[in-house]
């Protein structure tokens, strides 16, 4: 018998926001659909993450109707019990294991969702659901909209329109609670000491792929379910490699490695990025531009702050990088006519932050109304600064071919100002010097 791992109490406070939002709708949410791997081998399962934001319940082949003010409220439709799938594949809660331990007002076998939702929805007058993200779930739903149509033909009102439910929700997540603030902050904390276990094992000859192994083995110790995300574990050049997939390079004396990963618990993911010597000792260059990017990174934290618009730590970044490019003659001319030729985009291509949250790009919009939207307490983000400069770039300095560089760390906005989550993993010089290659 499994228990819920969250109080159930967080998600009926959350349906209770979302009440407030879409008086006279309904919502329909499903499960990720289960994705094959290899022949008759599936992925691990990793739920929806509207479906368990809403609801806690992580099972495959799940759908949400929530309607606010109407009988039932809430409803939860699922796989049912069944011992001979549950010996091969695990534990079903069913309908009656789900209404009596997940808070909803009713639950049913998945099987009757079509039939029954068809009446349900007589009594809205739109719905909010995520299209074009399951072809065959789609068509689910629109045999229930034609069954709703026929059910009120007589009331001309017609197929009810559908609204996306994605920001909708988003607009829910973007602030987080104090539970999401607690649960993040684990994240973090877990996710940054894995970060120092890697530190202390890399060493030349050492593969990426055996860092990344003991990065998932100390993240499962301390309590996360998976990665929040492919990690990067990238050597040298690789560095240059935005999203580097294959980890799977010996890491070489004089490269640097970088390595960005971040542990998931309880659904909540951190998201930290470190740049070290595989030697354990930044030669000058490597020390010189690292150094610029670092107070980079540290001076743009500190603008985060009530009030900054989402856009402006953008900005800030990106004089910052013409700065550090000029300076160390990867570009030349003057800063202005830099940043209105955008060939700052060669070497840094992407933004210097995202939310995060249940997701490692969170949900929640950065424009609002078409302007950029302006930090607000309970917000967390990352702040991501890089430079890559790839190993064939025959017009950058030859000191500086195959340097990739990232420095990342989650940030909570808070009244008094920024609060870095993912602190616990060093990034000074003089720590990562002592720590690199030390056991």
């Amino acid at each position: 018998m499994r228990k819920p791992r969250v109080p159930i109490n967080v998600f009926r406070e959350r349906r209770d926001q979302l009440k407030q939002m879409i008086p006279g709708s309904a919502l329909i949410l499903r499960a990720h659909p289960e994705q094959i791997r290899n022949h008759d081998v599936h992925h691990s399962y990793r739920q929806d993450t509207n479906l368990f934001y809403l609801t806690g319940f992580d099972e495959p082949g799940t759908v949400l109707l929530y309607r606010p003010g109407l009988t039932p409220e809430s409803v939860l439709f699922v796989r049912v019990k069944d011992q001979e799938r549950e010996t091969w594949d695990g534990f079903r809660y069913g309908p009656e294991g789900a209404l009596k331990n997940f808070g909803v007002d009713a639950a049913y076998p998945i099987e009757e969702f079509e039939k029954l939702t068809s009446e349900w929805l007589v009594a809205v007058d739109k719905i909010y659901y995520n299209l074009f993200t399951d072809e065959m779930f789609d068509r689910k739903i629109a045999k229930t909209l034609l069954g709703t149509a026929a059910l009120r033909r007589r009331s001309g009102r017609g197929i009810l329109p559908i609204y996306d439910s994605y920001p909708l929700i988003g607009e829910l997540r973007v602030i987080k609670s104090p539970y999401e603030i607690a649960t993040l902050k684990k994240a973090a904390q877990v996710s940054a000491e894995a970060h120092v276990e890697v530190m202390k094992a890399t060493r030349p000859g050492v593969n990426e792929r055996h860092l990344h192994g003991i990065f998932l083995k100390e993240i499962m110790a301390r309590g996360a379910a998976r990665e929040g995300y492919g990690s990067i574990v990238a050597g040298g050049s690789n560095s240059t490699t935005l999203h580097y997939v294959f980890n799977d390079q010996d890491l070489k004396g004089g490269d640097l490695l970088l390595v960005d990963a971040g542990a998931e618990v309880d659904y909540y993911t951190g998201d930290i990025t470190r740049t070290f010597p595989v030697s354990g000792r930044f030669n000058p260059i490597q020390a010189k531009v690292y150094q610029m990017l670092l107070d980079l990174q540290k001076s743009i934290i500190q603008s985060v702050k009530i009030g900054v618009v989402f856009s402006k730590l953008q900005e800030l970044t990106i004089h910052g990088l013409i700065e550090l490019m000029r300076e160390i003659n990867l570009l030349k001319g003057s800063s202005e006519a830099l940043r209105m030729d955008q060939k700052w985009r060669k070497y840094y291509p992407h933004g210097v932050s995202h939310f995060l949250g249940s997701d490692v790009h969170d949900a929640g919009r950065s424009e609002v109304d078409g302007e950029s939207r302006r930090l607000e307490v309970g917000m967390v983000l990352t702040i991501e600064p890089g430079i890559y400069i790839p190993q064939d770039d025959l017009s950058a300095p030859e000191e500086l071919r195959g340097l990739g560089l990232r420095i990342e760390d989650d940030i909570l906005v808070t009244e008094s100002g920024p609060e870095n989550l993912s602190q616990g993993a060093p990034k000074e010089i003089v720590d990562l010097e002592k720590i690199v290659g030390k056991p």
